[in-house]
């Protein structure tokens, strides 16, 4: 049995982390049973890269949501973008990292930097630790994340300039789905998985945001978040 390590559901998702979610929508799509296990934010330190997520599949440790993904495929058989063509591929690899290394940081620092946001959101990952701790590890981990925005590039935007960014990236995936059920075609590649949540986290109700009210006025786009929920995380 393979075991997921998680953060654990937050604001109406599969997992606070979006590469987390991405990883149980890999195991989901390969038909792969799994348990999952939350990781507490004071142990994150410990895990095998200081992130999520991981898998332990037989003993093995597999960090890293690409490398869970290519452990699939080498162990099990099982080719996400087998119908795909080599231009396919490579189209889907570049939108994956579009969403993994792009979009992705304007989602942090709409739920990290953004203060109401943070308050009702990121603000609750800790309420495990005892007071007066809880209180002093949050204002530690805004000022980290605000620091790796920094330095990564996205936190010296403005807000205009980040949702002119954001909009391009929602424009791409709104082109490249088109009409098709999925992005590629009648069934969902390794891509999907990665669309669903990256997409679904930005959509997220529970935090507003300028982003989100782009996405949301993408139907195609919108109707795809709501099949992938359906098919692969549907409740009962």
């Amino acid at each position: 049995m393979i075991t997921l390590y998680t953060f654990g559901p937050f604001f109406g998702l599969p997992d606070a982390s979006p590469f987390v979610h991405k990883a149980m929508a890999l195991l989901k799509i390969a038909q792969l049973p799994f348990a999952t296990q939350v990781v507490s934010p004071k142990d994150l330190g410990k895990t095998p890269k200081g992130k999520l997520p991981y898998i332990e599949d037989d003993g093995e440790i597999i960090a890293d949501s690409s490398f869970i993904r290519w452990h699939i495929e080498k162990k099990y058989g099982f080719d996400f973008d087998k119908s795909l063509s080599s231009y396919e591929r490579a189209t889907a690899w570049a939108l994956e990292k579009m969403l993994e290394d792009h979009l992705y940081w304007i989602l942090v620092r709409t739920r990290w930097l953004d203060d109401a946001n943070f308050a009702k959101g990121p603000a609750h990952f800790f309420d495990i630790l005892p007071w007066p701790l809880s209180s002093v590890i949050r204002s530690v981990a805004q000022k980290k994340v605000r620091s790796n925005l920094h330095a990564q590039g996205m936190g010296r935007h403005s807000p205009s300039e980040l949702l002119a960014i954001a909009k391009k990236d929602i424009e791409a995936v709104a082109a490249i789905l088109g009409d098709k059920p999925f992005l590629f075609g009648d069934e969902p590649c390794g891509a999907d998985a990665t669309a669903l949540a990256f997409v679904q986290g930005m959509l997220c109700p529970h935090f507003e945001s300028p982003v989100r009210n782009c996405g949301e006025s993408y139907p195609n786009v919108l109707a795809y978040v709501e099949r992938m929920k359906k098919r692969y995380f549907a409740q009962g």
